[in-house]
């Protein structure tokens, strides 16, 4: 009796080729987000057929590129330590985050005027749970602001990694604040103090 036919598997040559096409897409466009097809291609040392016989195009490209840099992101990001006092776990939490975005605001930047607003958020997930589940632990526990909503404070968060991001690109900030980010986003989360005078 005859055997199924086996599915073929990718020959591993196309697998480096296609490593090595990802890899190549990252850091150029780490470095340039307008990057071009060729540009890529020229950086991974193959041609534009071989590119194409992987990527149907740049947006596909692109978005492997993140999908790897988020993946690696993730491998940190896991590691950080989150038990324990919530302002401390977001001290760590933040400077290994703060690394992350420093090294992938191009790539983002390449994504943003590319991919769709959904699939980036979708993408960003893993990271973005994280700090959800720290800070509403932080809340319940007293050591964040619970008078403001909990999804606002995460957007202000991501505002504030992303907004040193840039600010180092326009060359208007230091190459590492991870302490001015990180004293920036405590004092946003800190618990107001009572208002002395009481209601009205």
């Amino acid at each position: 009796m005859a055997s199924p036919p086996v599915r073929p598997r990718r020959r591993a040559d196309a697998e480096r080729s296609i490593a090595r096409i990802v890899s190549a897409a990252r850091m150029t466009l780490g470095v340039h987000p307008d990057a071009t097809i060729d540009d890529i291609a020229k950086a991974a040392g193959v041609g534009r057929m071989t590119l194409y016989g992987h990527f149907a195009n740049r947006a596909e490209l692109v978005e492997a590129a993140l999908v790897e840099a988020l993946r690696c992101g993730e491998e940190v990001l896991a590691a950080v330590d989150l038990t324990g006092n919530a302002r401390q776990a977001l001290t760590r939490l933040l400077h290994s985050s703060w690394t992350l975005v420093a090294e992938s605001m191009a790539l983002l930047e390449a994504a943003e005027g590319t991919l769709p607003a959904g699939r980036i958020r979708e993408l960003h997930a893993a990271p973005s749970a994280r700090m959800e589940e720290l800070i509403r632990r932080g809340q319940a526990d007293g050591d964040f602001r619970s008078d403001l909503p909990t999804s606002w404070l995460i957007s202000v968060v991501h505002y504030v990694l992303h907004g040193a991001a840039a600010e180092i690109r326009a060359g208007r900030m230091p190459a590492n604040p991870a302490g001015t980010v990180t004293a920036t986003v405590q004092s946003i989360l800190t618990v107001p103090a009572p208002d002395e005078n009481g209601p009205a």
